[in-house]
């Protein structure tokens, strides 16, 4: 514990070095509006490298999102806001209050009590009193904030009764979709029929996904990892051959797909 605070209080200070009259111009100038874009690119490289399972590559994303955290701190601490220590005792002060299970009296059984307990929990405080869903901040990709908002109204109860009802849901406003790209679509016109459809069946998927403890924003990146990493076995496969990827018909392009597919389920 000790090694870490001190390490931290050695990063503040390298912070302040920086940011000092003899320090860099560069982060001299920065100011809070401008670290929002480091902050969300540096997060995103955090999830990465879990992504990737790369061990190293996480220490060190994480400590790229450390700095900006301690940067931030830095700026606000330069406002007469707050400081780092006091952002560490509060964060530390909300998580012994929102585990009495752990640290006070209260008992639940398993990770479903605890979330319904959390969620109910914070309903009560002053920080979330207006609306259960501001805890989801609108920056977060759509996917992964129709999870989330799942989760906090599933936490109070409101919520299919299992992942069967979903998927009957899903069958439900994939059906819906199929009548918009007919053209029954009342008075909206054919293409914002579709893209609300679209918009319902993406939500229902994302329900079905909690209901079948799987995060969708990750299920999602790694189909996207697998699709990259398949197409690139594509394209080397048609630079091979006679054709190059610009020439290749579709027929040669699903032929050299499907050949990659059996090799990859065949390892």
């Amino acid at each position: 514990m000790n090694e870490s605070s001190h390490s931290l209080a050695d990063l503040s200070a390298l912070v302040r070095r920086l940011r000092g009259p003899d320090g860099c111009p560069w982060d001299r100038e920065q100011r809070l509006e401008n670290l929002r874009a480091y902050l969300l690119e540096e997060a995103h490289e955090v999830a990465a490298a879990i992504d990737s399972g790369d061990w190293t590559a996480l220490r060190s994303e994480l400590g790229d999102l450390l700095f900006q955290i301690v940067f931030i701190a830095s700026l606000a601490e330069e406002r007469s806001a707050f400081d780092l220590q006091e952002v560490a005792t509060e964060i530390e002060a909300k998580m012994v209050d929102r585990h009495p299970h752990v640290f006070g009296q209260e008992r639940l059984e398993n990770a479903a009590e605890v979330h319904r307990a959390w969620e109910r929990r914070k309903l009560s405080t002053k920080e979330s009193a207006d609306s259960i869903l501001e805890g989801v901040p609108f920056t977060l990709p759509s996917l992964l904030a129709s999870y989330r908002m799942t989760q906090k109204v599933a936490g109070i109860g409101f919520d299919w009764p299992d992942a069967e009802t979903v998927l009957a849901k899903v069958d439900e406003e994939l059906e819906e979709l199929r009548q918009a790209i007919r053209g029954g679509t009342g008075n909206r016109s054919r293409q914002e029929a579709v893209q609300e459809e679209i918009g319902d069946l993406l939500f229902t998927i994302a329900n079905l996904a909690r209901h079948l403890e799987v995060d969708p924003e990750a299920a999602l990146a790694s189909s996207n990892r697998k699709f990259r990493r398949r197409f690139r076995a594509v394209e080397e496969a048609l630079e091979g051959s006679r054709s190059s990827l610009a020439e290749a018909t579709i027929e040669e392009m699903e032929a050299a797909w499907q050949r990659v597919k059996s090799q990859e389920k065949s390892r």
